[in-house]
């Protein structure tokens, strides 16, 4: 595998298409997403999930603890389950109680620990957590699917899957903390863990952990309501359950603030497309994409969505398909297919059915592209370098930022928004600067109008100083340091800074979530407004039972990607307790 990875072409498409904001906002979930990278991760090392202890009431409120057993350590998913009262549920940020709050605990969880953690995990951001915790979260109910789940099973039958079509899950999450929020475990201790290195493989565990939970629980109430009589959710449905997640522009800044990683995240994903589209395909190669863009189409044609630009795009995602299965049955078979067909779709089809190919063409090569998951992570350092002649910085900011330096941010579309940050959570926010108050709270997240503010300043320093140093020009501008050092830093990671005029009246905040829930391996992206989106992960993935047995077929086990409504149910089987 390293090898077929330094044989790599080096050919990647060019930031200045890849990094365009409409075209990042029409990413979708590959197999390099951390979902499906956990569970591959999960079942090659033979992770163990069991209960610990399963202590609820009839109503489904109390405790849970699964232990988790991997080749290096040990580990408790602690799940604490509590009434709500319908004014307390929100899915917004400031939020203050929910359905289930819970966390990932390294090592041992023992009754003193747990007493500490009932106090404090249900509190989440006002609670005293503890250091070993490694995550912390919250879900709520989706309250019509997990009435119609409970009802059918308490009654002996299996649930409607259309529900589970029209929103994938029974708990959506509303935050998953990592990384030393709140007292937590910090960044720091899992860099050091084999078990979590990569990125948000910890977080991805907490969700896959309430996902088993989440089955348990209905089960369970099910059996208290309806007796002898109730029976377990069939192995179609458990698969074809997800869980949730609502999520607004608290996830724009992190685009922002990590390019390096950024870059590191959207490099592993053009170079796999590079694989993918070097390769020789044969006959068995075409006919697998086939499939995979059947099984898409169908999987985009049951995603619903109210919002009424997302189910246009995914209409027209869905109408494009049929043009790319008449291509792939009708060309020849020749030994650069791949290339024709990318080339094709760039000039034939709409972006998100663009992106759909280059998904899916990714799929079709595991054992070539898997290896990149484990280079998704970075070292993130900014660093200044203060000796660089002053002439120099201004021509890579020319030659590498000149898309910053087209626009004219005076103008009143370009400048149209504001970032800031609440007052309630510190959470960000959007403004329309010179109309809703804040504009005095900005956050410095729109990169263009700082690149070009620093290179109209430094070129006014370079008329009067012509030979001077960068530290010279900052001792003069102090306030353009920070982003002086990203332009350093960036100029030769291409991938790291997004394209885009954050200002301007035309962004959408939707892109920007988007882009970073691709990554996380989202699906059924469904916006609520143009600011919050709920999606679904882990819908399809294999079951904590089918883990737990050892997958005979590891490319078959890992082959869950645009889950479709089952057809028929089968009979149930014993659950898993």
């Amino acid at each position: 595998m390293a090898e077929a990875l330094s044989q790599a072409p080096a050919h990647l498409r060019p930031a200045e298409r890849v990094m365009a904001l409409e075209r990042l906002g029409s990413l979708h979930a590959s197999r390099l997403s951390f979902v499906r990278s956990l569970v591959r991760q999960m079942a090659r090392q033979h992770w163990r999930i069991e209960p610990a202890r399963f202590a609820l009431n009839d109503e489904g409120h109390g405790t849970a603890i699964y232990r988790l057993e991997t080749p290096n350590g040990r580990y408790h998913g602690v799940i604490f389950s509590q009434p709500l009262d319908a004014s307390a549920r929100s899915d917004r940020v400031i939020a203050e109680a929910w359905d289930v709050t819970f966390g990932v605990v390294e090592g041992d969880v023992d009754e003193a620990l747990l007493a500490q953690m009932a106090a404090s995990v249900p509190l989440q951001e006002a609670g005293r957590q503890h250091p070993r915790l490694l995550v912390l979260s919250r879900a709520n109910k989706s309250l019509r699917n997990f009435s119609h789940f409970v009802e059918a099973l308490a009654a002996g039958r299996q649930p409607d899957p259309a529900w589970l079509t029209r929103v994938g899950y029974l708990y959506r999450t509303t935050a998953v903390y990592g990384n030393g929020k709140f007292g937590i475990a910090d960044f720091a201790r899992l860099q050091d863990n084999p078990d979590f290195q990569r990125p948000f493989s910890a977080q991805m565990l907490a969700v896959y952990l309430l996902r088993h939970f989440s089955i348990a629980q209905v089960e369970h109430i099910a059996r208290a309501q309806g007796g002898d009589g109730a029976v377990p959710l069939c192995r179609e449905l458990r698969r074809y359950l997800g869980i949730g997640n609502s999520t607004g522009l608290g996830m724009a800044p992190f685009l922002i603030n990590h390019p390096q990683l950024i870059q590191q995240w959207v490099t592993c994903r053009e170079r796999a497309l590079a694989i993918a589209v070097a390769q020789v395909p044969d006959e068995a190669d075409r006919t697998r994409l086939i499939a995979l863009t059947r099984r898409a189409m169908h999987h985009l044609e049951q995603t619903v969505s109210a919002d009424a630009e997302q189910a246009t795009r995914n209409a027209a995602t869905v109408a494009a398909l049929p043009e790319v299965l008449a291509w792939l049955e009708e060309v020849t078979l020749e030994t650069d297919l791949w290339q024709q067909l990318v080339a094709w779709s760039e000039r034939t089809l709409p972006l998100e059915a663009q992106e759909l190919v280059n998904t899916l063409l990714i799929e079709l090569y595991p054992t070539l592209v898997d290896p990149l998951e484990d280079r998704m992570g970075a070292d993130e350092c900014l660093e200044l370098t203060p000796d660089m002649p002053l002439v120099r910085l201004k021509q890579l900011i020319e030659t590498h930022y000149d898309w910053a330096l087209d626009e004219d941010f005076e103008a009143p579309e370009a400048c149209y928004w504001f970032w800031y940050r609440s007052a309630e959570k510190e959470e960000p926010r959007l403004g329309i600067r010179h109309v809703e108050p804040g504009a005095d709270r900005e956050m410095p997240l729109a990169i263009a109008p700082r690149v070009r503010k620093a290179h109209v300043a430094l070129g006014e320093f370079l008329e009067a100083n012509p030979r001077a140093l960068v530290v010279e020009f900052l001792i003069a501008h102090p306030r353009h340091k920070d982003i002086v050092r990203r332009i350093q830093s960036m100029v030769e990671t291409p991938y790291g800074d997004i394209r885009a005029n954050l200002w301007h009246r035309d962004m959408k905040p939707m892109h920007l979530l988007r882009t970073k829930l691709s990554f996380f391996g989202a699906s059924r992206f469904d916006p609520k407004s143009d600011r919050w989106v709920r999606i679904t992960l882990f819908q399809g993935a294999p079951l904590v039972e089918e883990l737990n047995a050892g997958p005979a077929d590891a490319v078959d086990f890992d082959d869950w990607s645009f889950p479709l409504e089952p057809r028929e149910v089968s009979e149930p089987h014993s659950s898993i307790r």
